[in-house]
């Protein structure tokens, strides 16, 4: 299908392939340049079709439509907005109203796609903690802080690793179909839950390789950072191993971003794993601090409305749950029941069907975004949406397989 922001990966065709009097997207801009900046790469004025279908030998287009405005400049009548987006490049508010947007048009889908998913999750979630986990032992009242410390961890290990297992297949399936969504939106056309499953299904591997590499490619950095004061030991070691943690967090930080776009490139271009990640350098490149800052007011934004939502379950299941309360005023372990479990459940379902969406639409919105930037997606965005003026598809459009 052709109606996905995939179609046109760049180096996809030579220029000698391309069609005469066709726009094309520009080649990406000098990656040593400021990301906001248009590719200085752009195609003559003579090549670029007149809306009205004459040719470009003095057809002169109406008011509102056409290709690029001179100098990168844009008017208010020089937009399409077929879908969620208009076609430019997109300001922070522009990112995040398009995810709620999305969200908004096409609800039945990817609610249908957030709440299954939450649930299977929830479910899992519940019944590990319930049967599979073990109980969280009991605070000696004469243990020292060391040995408070280290029980702590190990009650909360199993727990923590087996929840993140649960939270990384939840997002592998979110992100993979939310994506497909998120850029049939973009060009204002529909899709259905089985249509975003199998164009999602088989990336779902790949995406799986790389939702697994990030993270462990974070951790790496961060254990040869401690691993001096692993080695020393004591409390010198320790205090060795927080240090080294502390300046590996930077790197680590600055790697999750570089490759934070790889996701979407993935799922839309039919990319490898590696170049996936590849595309997101290149895309990010320049625009690091753009990306860390949206990127961090998503996060900040989704913690929020889960806090939100959370607070006034967890409320409500400690109410009713009366020995849960009752463990948690003590200092026994606590004792929580299968009301907790449940209402908490429910919240946490409700949570995650407004979070990911969002957290989705922002990381797809803005791959494209960078591309609409780097190297003129935008023109293949309106040619595939049926925007007059555009021509229409070019035959080397379609997905790569």
């Amino acid at each position: 299908m052709n109606d996905t922001p995939g179609w046109a990966s760049p180096g996809s065709a030579h220029s000698g392939e391309q069609d005469a009097g066709v726009p094309r997207p520009a080649g990406p801009a000098d990656e040593n340049g400021p990301a906001s900046k248009w590719s200085t790469n752009q195609p003559p004025a003579g090549q670029w079709s007149a809306p009205s279908g004459k040719n470009q030998h003095g057809a002169t287009p109406p008011p509102g439509w056409g290709g690029r405005p001179p100098h990168g400049k844009w008017g208010p009548q020089s937009v399409a907005k077929p879908g969620v987006i208009p076609l430019r490049p997109l300001g922070v508010g522009e990112i995040l109203d398009g995810a709620v947007s999305t969200l908004r048009a096409h609800w039945r889908t990817v609610l249908g796609i957030t709440i299954t998913v939450s649930v299977i999750s929830q479910i899992a979630t519940v019944l590990g903690e319930r049967y599979l986990l073990p109980e969280p032992p009991a605070i000696d009242k004469n243990a020292d802080d060391t040995e408070t410390l280290a029980a702590a961890l190990d009650a909360s290990t199993a727990t923590l690793s087996y929840t993140a297992g649960i939270t990384l297949i939840a997002t592998l399936f979110t992100t993979a179909l939310l994506t497909v969504v998120i850029s049939r939106s973009v060009l204002g056309r529909p899709v259905t839950l089985a249509e975003s499953w199998h164009e999602a299904r088989p990336r779902l591997g790949r995406l799986l390789g790389l939702t697994l590499l990030l993270p462990l490619m974070a951790g790496a950095i961060i254990f040869v950072a401690m691993l001096p004061g692993l080695v020393v030991g004591g409390e010198a070691g320790v205090a060795l191993a927080v240090l080294g943690a502390l300046v590996a967090l930077p790197a680590m930080v600055w790697l999750l971003i570089r490759f934070a776009l790889a996701s979407p490139a993935l799922m839309l271009e039919r990319q490898g794993i590696i170049a996936s990640m590849r595309r997101s350098a290149k895309l990010v490149q320049g625009a690091w601090w753009r990306t860390f800052g949206i990127l961090s007011l998503t996060v900040v934004l989704t913690l929020l409305v889960s806090m939100i939502i959370a607070i006034p379950f967890s409320m409500a299941a400690f109410a009713v749950d009366g020995d849960g309360l009752s463990s948690l005023l003590t200092d026994d372990a606590p004792n929580l029941g299968w009301p907790f479990l449940i209402i908490t459940g429910i919240g946490a379902v409700i949570s995650s069907s407004i979070t990911y969406p969002i957290s989705a639409g922002v990381t797809a919105l803005l791959y494209i975004d960078q591309r609409i930037r780097r190297e003129a997606l935008d023109i293949d965005l309106a040619r595939a949406a049926g925007v007059p003026g555009y021509g229409a598809p070019s035959p080397d459009s379609g997905h790569r397989s």
